[in-house]
């Protein structure tokens, strides 16, 4: 803990990487395994799915009211839920001294709702809080706050009438990149990280020193474990907080086996205020 605090308190910019786990101490139910997503989700246990086969974009097309229980279900959750004081410590630490970004493979806002910037937050598999049209009757990509999916609580499919394209009339479905998604609109996404590379690159054109904080990310899914590694590549700055899977090659960076509430907090205590 010593040694990661002294890390970003010499940091002149930070990074946060941030999978699932990040959320686990908001409340937000953990997916890991099909058991554990069947406990967040009973009804579905009953129907034999898991979270792979619900998280398909061939169900908007099939059967709209499961698509739309599923995914409706979690957005009014992620709308509810406060984020743990952890997300208050990662905000703190970004400062005009000290400025931050964030990448995440969350879809669930939780860092915006927090205070962060939304334009400073890479959400690589999209975001529940916007839509797209599914028959792609358009490119564009507009907000769900005025959505409201209403649920059978006993059987997890959405009432009707189901979010709609305001072009065409047609279904909406969450901007989000599902299983096998081949019609996602990657436009938000991709703007953002592109904003996000050139800040890298001028980082290290400027000598700065990075400083890499990954959250809870697993390695079923590599993607913020790849890039918190690529960012930190031949530096060793890399922190990595996770209670499953913390380990870290000799080398590259500290490992942290604690959940990111508890973690965050502490650290929280060691690193001096920006001067």
């Amino acid at each position: 803990m010593a040694r990661a605090a002294e890390l970003i308190d010499g940091a002149d910019a930070l990074l946060y990487c941030a999978g699932a786990g990040i959320g686990v101490d908001s409340g937000l139910p953990d997916f890991r395994g099909t058991e554990g997503f069947w406990r967040a989700y009973p009804p579905y246990e009953r129907l034999g799915l898991a979270f792979e086969e619900l998280a398909d974009p061939v169900h908007f097309v099939d059967d709209p009211e499961l698509a739309w229980g599923f995914y409706g279900h979690r957005l009014s959750l992620y709308r509810e839920t406060v984020p743990h004081a952890g997300f208050g410590v990662l905000l703190e630490w970004a400062t005009a001294q000290r400025p931050a970004r964030v990448f995440t493979s969350n879809v669930d806002g939780q860092f915006q709702c927090a205070g962060f910037a939304d334009e400073y937050v890479v959400e690589c598999h999209g975001s529940i809080h916007h839509l797209q049209c599914l028959a792609g009757c358009h490119d564009g990509i507009w907000p769900a706050d005025d959505v409201e999916v209403r649920i059978d609580e006993q059987t997890m499919r959405a009432l009707r009438p189901l979010p709609s394209c305001p072009e065409c009339g047609g279904l909406a479905r969450p901007n989000i990149l599902m299983f096998g998604d081949r019609d996602w609109l990657p436009r938000r996404t991709e703007s953002r990280a592109r904003e996000q590379v050139r800040w890298l690159r001028e980082l290290r054109s400027d000598g700065a020193r990075l400083v890499v904080i990954e959250i809870g990310a697993g390695t079923a899914v590599p993607t913020v474990r790849r890039h918190a590694e690529l960012a930190t590549a031949g530096s060793g700055a890399l922190i990595r907080i996770n209670t499953r899977e913390p380990t870290i090659r000799h080398g590259r960076g500290i490992s942290l086996p604690a959940a990111a509430q508890p973690t965050l907090t502490t650290l929280a205590t060691l690193v001096p205020p920006p001067r």
